[in-house]
């Protein structure tokens, strides 16, 4: 006996697996085009879809049930320690000066190197640099195995290496979370100079 499956099956499985990007062009098409009707198909089981055309990216959310302790968790969430957290942070804020420039390509592309390059400026450095720099790049590798980096090419020199930055990233780190950041910033750039004139006198 053949069972007539929803047209919007395999986006359901997609989801429930991880985002959808505008990348993976059928299955985005076929979101597109059934968005309401799964949307309404997902309300039923505790799910709400957050889709942002504009960015190209859409991924389920659970409604709220503080009052139902033994709901269902459809998807795993997934803690991330400090510096995985402040990675992400580094990188929502070169996602955010890429968007207000005079960006020519729909994607922010940047090789390892450059990454690197950005968020040693925010990390606290062993007294091995080596080692300092091998710890950044797993925490790159890790950022990327979440989901957030995606290898486009790769390298026989690894600086070299080149990645997307992914625009879900937007969903994790908001306005406010970035607001926090700059004030951190603020008060570490205070705390820096106050040492190196105390330093001086």
């Amino acid at each position: 006996m053949q069972t007539d499956l929803l047209p919007y099956t395999s986006v359901f499985i997609k989801l429930l697996k991880g985002p959808l990007e505008y990348t993976e062009k059928n299955q985005w098409e076929k979101l597109l085009l059934y968005k309401k009707e799964l949307t309404q198909f997902l309300r039923t089981l505790g799910l709400s879809l957050v889709l942002q055309e504009e960015d190209g990216y859409a991924y389920l959310k659970h409604f709220d049930s503080h009052e139902d302790e033994g709901a269902v968790s459809w998807s795993q969430k997934r803690s991330l320690n400090y510096e995985e957290s402040l990675l992400l942070i580094l990188l929502r804020e070169m996602m955010g000066e890429f968007e207000t420039g005079e960006a020519i390509s729909r994607e922010l592309i940047k090789k390892r190197r450059e990454i690197k390059e950005y968020a040693e400026l925010f990390f606290k450095e062993n007294a091995s640099r080596v080692r300092f720099m091998q710890e950044i790049d797993k925490l790159i590798d890790r950022v990327a195995e979440y989901g957030f980096l995606q290898l486009l090419e790769d390298h026989e020199i690894d600086d070299e290496q080149r990645f997307r930055i992914k625009k879900i990233i937007k969903s994790k780190i908001g306005s406010e979370e970035l607001e926090d950041f700059y004030q951190q910033m603020v008060q570490f750039q205070e705390s820096r100079q106050q040492k190196i004139e105390a330093t001086k006198s």
